[in-house]
């Protein structure tokens, strides 16, 4: 018998549906070809209120050890867990595929393949702002070279990988220091990669642009905010918000990928936690992300394919207007999965 590939993958654990998230992720990792060796972390709101600095310890101390990271939902109580971990990270971009999907309905007619690009710190979100008097309030908006840098470079490798042009967005005609300062380094960045062809688009423009014509767009890059809003747009046009993974992104000096975190975008849903209702297809789509980044991209194309190819079939949980529970859709993942690996080695 061959040996398996190892695979060591530090798991963060949240809230709500966080552990059924988990086991259908265990599930389907069972039955690829690799040995995933899960590193479990406890980020839960019992555990945070208990002893933060040592959660979030043991959450860095697990990354840094094995470089890749899952991780579900978590509570915001005081805090927010996912500002937390990038800024102990560093992560500097988040990378959200939004794709349209067969058997999924929408009140949107045109096809969605969109990779949004974000700056994962700074825009309007550095600040919570402050009071001054009781008539007014301000907040600073912070935009920096190096993750702005980061994010740029990312996007323009996508683009390179599929195939596609970068598009720039922000509202740099008003804010014309922060985002002016965003657009000059992506028009760097762009004279770095002249066969790629690059344009800057006003924000708002896009936002009505995109949802008449979304085959326009292909990779888009922007700071935080706008990243934020653009990736929720996307995945209602696609049919959920539920539906949408995510990718955050550590770099070294030279610009190499150092960290990486994948999670699904949904919340923690406490109304349906422990009752084999959730739909775990952004939780496997980032796992599939996950796969793609360790060098693995056959298998992740595979399992995104699966994915896709199960809901397109008819079989989908219930917020998809299916009978599935959460571990029948996973099986039906995995069954798919496994015909398509069967019909690989043939």
């Amino acid at each position: 018998m061959t040996e398996r590939e190892v695979l060591n993958v530090a798991e963060f654990h949240g809230d709500g549906i966080s552990k059924e998230l988990s086991d259908s992720i265990h599930k389907v990792a069972s039955c690829l070809p690799l040995d995933v060796r899960f590193h479990p972390v406890d980020l839960s709101l019992e555990r945070r209120r208990t002893d933060p600095k040592g959660s979030y310890k043991d959450a860095e101390d697990a990354i840094r050890a094995h470089g890749v990271a899952m991780k579900y939902p978590t509570v915001t109580e005081t805090e927010s867990p996912n500002k937390v971990l990038r800024e102990r990270f560093d992560f500097s971009v988040i990378h959200r595929p939004v794709k349209s999907i067969p058997g999924v309905p929408t009140r949107h007619t045109g096809k969605v393949d969109l990779h949004i690009i974000r700056i994962a710190v700074g825009g309007t979100y550095e600040d919570a702002g402050r009071r001054i008097g009781t008539e007014a309030a301000v907040s600073v908006r912070v935009i920096e070279r190096k993750p702005s840098w980061h994010a740029n470079q990312f996007a323009f490798h996508q683009a390179k990988r599929i195939g596609s042009d970068v598009v720039s967005t922000s509202k740099y005609t008003i804010q014309k220091e922060t985002d002016g300062f965003f657009e000059e380094i992506a028009e760097e960045v762009a004279a770095l990669h002249p066969d790629i062809p690059h344009r800057s688009e006003l924000f708002d423009a896009l936002l009505a642009k995109m949802i008449m014509r979304p085959e326009d767009y292909s990779v888009v890059v922007c700071p935080n905010e706008y990243g934020d809003f653009l990736s929720d747009a996307a995945c209602g046009m696609i049919g959920s918000i539920g539906l949408g993974a995510s990718a955050n992104y550590a770099f070294t000096e030279g610009g190499d990928i150092s960290l990486a975190m994948f999670d699904p975008a949904g919340g923690t849903a406490p109304d349906i936690a422990g009752m084999n209702k959730c739909n775990p297809t952004a939780a496997i789509w980032a796992f599939a992300m996950l796969l793609t980044h360790c060098g693995f991209r056959g298998l992740g194309s595979m399992l995104d394919a699966a994915v896709r190819d199960t809901i397109a079939s008819g079989q989908t949980t219930a917020d998809l207007g299916g009978t599935l529970s959460t571990d029948e859709f996973t099986k039906a993942v995995c069954a798919t999965m496994q015909t398509e690996l069967t019909g690989a080695a043939s």
